[in-house]
């Protein structure tokens, strides 16, 4: 667009074309600011991010070196523990443990019901020795 068409002035080569470099480089100008203070925004959300990602950064050190010492506290009784539960494991292996629920089942089965035939068997006994006592001895009579 020719700034001067409507003027009567004859055409300059190349003046239109400084008028439009002109104008975009005032309208980029015009921008400038808001552009700067968008920059600026941009930065201190960059500083906040890295406070924070600093502050992170410390937390999980602490906590690194809170795990490393547990790690070292509990690391000698884990290993002591370890040929203990080696012999667990073997113990465990042997096929002979398979039959232990069975075993135990068999027992409760077979030997709790003797147990509290016996024990009834005891009540009474002691029952009738009580009894006894009671009544006298026949010594106690002459």
């Amino acid at each position: 667009m020719d700034p001067f068409r409507g003027l009567g002035l004859p055409r300059i080569p190349g003046l239109s074309e400084l008028v439009d470099v002109l104008q975009k480089q005032t309208e980029a100008l015009a921008q400038l600011p808001r552009t700067i203070a968008d920059l600026n925004t941009a930065v201190r959300e960059l500083i906040t991010a890295t406070r924070v990602a600093t502050e992170t950064i410390a937390s999980a050190q602490r906590t690194a070196e809170r795990l490393e010492g547990l790690v070292e506290e509990l690391e000698e009784p884990v290993r002591a523990l370890r040929p203990g539960l080696e012999r667990v494991g073997r113990v465990l292996d042997d096929p002979a443990i398979e039959t232990v629920p069975d075993t135990l089942r068999t027992v409760a089965d077979d030997l709790l019901p003797l147990v509290h035939g016996l024990r009834q068997a005891t009540d009474r006994v002691g029952s009738v020795a009580g009894f006894l006592r009671r009544r006298g001895r026949p010594e106690d009579d002459l």
